[in-house]
């Protein structure tokens, strides 16, 4: 990458953070370019040369979050076993649900998506819809389902228990109590897939 390249990418990081920052601190509703490009130390000019509008910002805000995650879950899923690898998924599914930008994100979707429902369908398209169709593969190929989506959304709706407890103001689990609500969510999906293909 040339100095000119590193430059821009310098520039593009700067204006994500600056854009993580403020819609993450003040909603994405309250936020401007304007206020964005001060924080990042840029013109407004600079940040739309970079990001057309600002939900095309806020959709690069989140995708720059999520490829910021310290752990991938998806990774876990190439492990040869297929218990270990959905319990070494789960546990990495919540604590990134857990994060301090996830649960920010998800209450600023949740006070503002009535006025502004672009924010929601944007967040589907970066993030879950991809974990869907990850885990819908993985449970076709590993577990034999013909029709895995509700499988899918079973599950993933048993690992985000603890989001919703935490969303509410309850006290954040202990990695003891994540991994062994991911045991039990998993040993309940595999006991019921081996009971349908019996």
């Amino acid at each position: 990458m040339g100095k000119i390249e590193q430059n821009k990418e310098k520039k593009r990081r700067a204006i994500l953070e600056a854009a993580q920052h403020v819609f993450l601190s003040e909603g994405y509703i309250l936020a401007s370019m304007d206020k964005i490009a001060d924080q990042a130390q840029v013109t407004k000019q600079t940040v739309y040369r970079y990001f057309s509008s600002k939900i095309d910002l806020f959709q690069a805000t989140l995708m720059h979050m999520g490829s910021d995650s310290e752990d991938n879950f998806f990774d876990h899923l190439k492990k040869p076993d297929t218990k270990d690898a959905l319990e070494g998924f789960g546990v990495s599914f919540i604590h990134a649900h857990l994060s301090s930008n996830h649960l920010s994100t998800f209450r600023l979707l949740v006070a503002e998506s009535a006025k502004a429902p672009e924010i929601t369908s944007t967040f589907f398209s970066v993030g879950p819809n991809e974990t869907d169709t990850t885990l819908a593969a993985f449970f076709t190929d590993r577990l034999g389902l013909a029709e895995p989506d509700t499988a899918v959304r079973l599950w993933t709706s048993m690992l985000l228990g603890f989001r919703d407890c935490v969303l509410m103001g309850m006290p954040r689990p202990s990695d003891q109590q994540i991994e062994q609500h991911v045991k039990a969510a998993t040993e309940l999906l595999l006991a019921n897939t081996a009971k349908q293909q019996a």
